[in-house]
């Protein structure tokens, strides 16, 4: 293996010790960060996920609640759920945690958030001015983890060949126009690839920075990359795997050996990408409970 690992346990680690200080800060003033969880089903997956974001709220002093619903929750009540949140003083910041069950309507349901307590940043108007330039706002966490990782990867977007795969309105979309916008530690060449992309290796072998968030494991293997690039693996992968005692493992986008071997910079899966949006969940959260102070 040639490429350096960027390892996000570490950077988030960081993150959340610089954001203790400011819940600290916060807290002298008589405010206290809060996160409300809005968990539907029982999905191991989402359960998991909502349970590591609860452990980190209390390692840094903010204030957080899941709210559990059943599966068979209605469109009607969901929203009336949310509607409480919003008018709750408690929580700064609400977070829907997906996917939801088939018979909701998920942009309904995002829709709903108030804007300014939209933690995950995909409110229409967040998204808006995200499309306008403007950073201000809430950031979607993943995006704004991986801009994090290249900045602490040394190296400048300004001027690169950024080849973002995949278009989720989560991922892939907002991370392109952040790589794009016109700022410090931004202002890449951006290529947005997708499921229609004829010729996927064609692009992915001309980018300088390449983020796999596809979906699919070993969509990206290491014929596809430059060599020296900055790899960033967004994917996360159940897999079955008899040797581990749980019968599973979790793997990401790109086949880790093979790109490792031509990439200069690489993240790997658990350990890149998820502890950074965390992280960025967090440092959300605070914001959000700094913005309403001064309100």
């Amino acid at each position: 293996m040639t490429a350096t690992i960027i390892d996000g346990r570490v950077i988030a680690a960081e993150l959340r010790v610089n954001l203790a200080g400011e819940v600290s800060e916060l807290a002298s003033t008589g405010v206290t960060p809060g996160l409300a969880v809005v968990l539907v089903g029982d999905d191991p997956g989402s359960v998991s996920y909502v349970t590591a974001k609860a452990a980190a709220c209390a390692e840094i002093g903010i204030f957080s609640k899941t709210i559990r619903l059943p599966a068979t929750i209605s469109q009607q009540e969901l929203l009336e759920r949310i509607a409480a949140l919003n008018a709750d003083n408690r929580f700064h910041a609400i977070l829907q945690q997906l996917p939801l069950s088939e018979h909701l309507d998920e942009r309904a349901v995002l829709d709903a958030i108030e804007p300014a307590k939209d933690v995950d940043g995909l409110h229409p108007s967040n998204l808006g001015r995200l499309l306008l330039g403007e950073t201000s706002g809430p950031i979607p966490c993943t995006p704004k983890g991986v801009m994090h990782l290249i900045a602490r990867s040394g190296i400048d977007p300004a001027g690169a060949h950024a080849v973002v795969v995949g278009r989720s309105s989560l991922v892939g979309r907002p991370l392109a126009v952040l790589l794009a916008n016109k700022a410090s530690g931004a202002n890449a060449t951006v290529t947005l690839c997708h499921t229609g992309t004829t010729d996927l290796a064609a692009h992915t072998r001309t980018a300088d920075i390449l983020v796999v968030a596809a979906g699919c494991p070993n969509t990206v293997t290491g014929d596809m990359v430059k060599p020296g690039a900055t790899v960033i693996d967004v994917g996360t992968n159940r897999i079955d795997d008899a040797s581990r005692k749980r019968g599973w493992r979790l793997i990401g986008d790109v086949d880790f050996d093979s790109v490792a071997d031509v990439a200069g910079n690489i993240t790997k899966v658990p350990g890149g990408v998820g502890p950074m949006t965390i992280a960025m969940l967090l440092e959300n959260t605070v914001r959000a409970a700094r913005l309403a102070n001064l309100r």
